[in-house]
């Protein structure tokens, strides 16, 4: 069985790369000598998808390696969007092009399209629509389908938010004095997968080195470092609620500010300017150029904002600043059955034990660890830094048992990695548990819905990238 499985395996690869060499053989002199520019390769779970030029070539080399992956991608979020609202995604799409399309920048708006022309020349049909809807999803799903769902679908299923682990520490609080930031992302697995490693090189701005989804613009897990000395990541704030149709998506507001922002101040006002509310993050951005880092949390109507160049800020989807906290969102600070409660606690844990030694290493440990403050045990469940929902009966209440979410990657990052344009990163659970899709549906029927949504992640090892590697 398992030799016929390889065998079908290299098939399928045979054929997929014969289709992208017919389709080559279809491009125009223009595409080609687009596509010679760029290049994708993949290694450890990664995607690694080099991309340069005006937003119309960068957006084709994008559509046109990606093809295969960004097709998929859309097929399973429309199945998880039909299933969770029994609405039809061409609703969403129409919905969503009259609320965002309006309200992105035109250089946004050409690399999308490039994305959709990308993608057609490589067989593949989307619409600029569908790609917009596609990247605006986490605000259209998040942040405005709650506020109306009652009216049009009572019992649907509340999309889960990203749900992340992030610290940033520099100063007395590292080992040589200089910027350290670690991140994972906690997603639910029936969502597309965000294994790509993008690395853009603009023809204005700044270049940028980030994990991404194939097909988006931006990052969406958001973890970054430009070539300005910017590195950044960013924690949900969770519970938030208010949300302005007629502001600036998210999405376009992240992609712009991190490819023309030189300093922390300039990314966070960036962000701040048509503020629409949606996927609402504290940001810990950290500056390599001044040793400074800064926590941003972005709510509607009320902002936090802290810099400084000694000490550290923690992420865990609680928000720090109380009008926020209190005004914006219906999150509990104090609940420790929760996991942004239990890992708020042990980012602060963590932070004190190790004041003065923190480094890459240890980055990679805190997005691995397994320590419950609510059980006080080394236990991997929904309340660790690096959670497993999926492994987690929840006889506390706090959630659906076992639910099919958790944290599905691992990267760090320090001062001297950033001036490379570089880090390390992890595919798979930050610790390294391998999870397996087929036995986990067997063992959970109550998801079988979710069968060829979710799929396996091997243990994979720390794997280091950088701005233009090759093939």
């Amino acid at each position: 069985m398992r030799k016929k499985i390889i065998i079908l395996v290299v098939i399928l690869f045979v054929f997929s790369a014969l289709a992208r060499s017919q389709a080559k053989d279809q491009l125009t002199n223009e595409q080609k000598t687009w596509l010679s520019k760029a290049n994708r390769h993949e290694k450890n779970g990664w995607i690694y998808l080099h991309i340069e030029g005006s937003p119309e070539e960068r957006g084709f080399q994008h559509g046109f390696l990606l093809a295969k992956e960004i097709k998929e991608a859309l097929r399973d979020m429309s199945t998880v969007w039909h299933y969770q609202t029994a609405m039809d995604w061409q609703w969403l799409v129409r919905k969503s092009a009259a609320m965002f399309n309006p309200h992105v920048d035109t250089e946004n708006m050409t690399e999308m399209q490039g994305i959709v022309e990308g993608m057609k020349a490589a067989g593949e049909i989307s619409s600029l629509d569908e790609i917009v809807a596609y990247n605006a999803s986490t605000e259209f799903m998040g942040y405005w389908w709650p506020t109306v769902k009652d009216t049009i679908s009572p019992n649907s299923l509340n999309p889960k938010k990203e749900s992340c682990s992030s610290f940033i520490a520099t100063g007395s609080m590292t080992a040589d004095g200089g910027i350290v930031l670690g991140h994972n992302t906690m997603s639910s697995f029936y969502y597309p997968i965000c294994n790509v490693i993008l690395d853009i090189l603009p023809d204005k701005g700044y270049r940028i080195l980030m994990q991404s989804v194939a097909g988006l613009i931006h990052s969406e897990t958001d973890f970054f470092v430009t070539s300005a000395g910017l590195a950044g990541s960013e924690t949900t704030i969770g519970g938030f609620f208010p949300f302005d149709e007629k502001g600036i998506p998210e999405f376009a507001r992240m992609r712009h500010a991190t490819q023309y922002a030189s300093t922390i101040d300039e990314w966070c006002e960036i962000m701040k300017k048509g503020n629409n509310g949606g996927y609402a993050n504290a940001w810990l951005i950290g500056d390599i150029n001044t040793n400074e880092i800064a926590r941003l949390e972005l709510g509607l109507k009320y902002v936090g904002f802290e810099k400084k160049k000694d000490g550290y800020f923690i992420g865990s989807n609680v928000a720090e600043d109380l009008r926020i906290l209190r005004f914006e969102t219906k999150e509990s600070e104090m609940n420790i059955k929760y996991s942004s409660v239990a890992r708020r606690v042990r980012w602060k844990l963590l932070m004190k034990e190790n004041a003065g030694k923190i480094n890459l290493e240890m980055a990679k440990d805190f997005e691995a660890d397994h320590y419950d403050t609510y059980l006080n045990s080394n236990t991997p469940d929904m309340r660790t830094l690096c959670a497993h929902y999926d492994l987690d009966s929840d006889v506390f209440g706090a959630d659906i048992p076992f639910s099919p979410r958790g944290t599905v990657d691992g990267k760090v990052i320090d001062s001297k990695m950033a001036k490379q344009m570089s880090f390390v990163a992890r595919w798979g659970s930050a610790c390294g548990i391998p999870f397996d899709a087929k036995a986990y549906i067997q063992k959970h029927q109550q998801f079988d819905w979710m069968s060829g949504l979710i799929k396996d992640r091997p243990t994979q090892p720390w794997t280091l990238f950088k701005a233009g590697e090759d093939k």
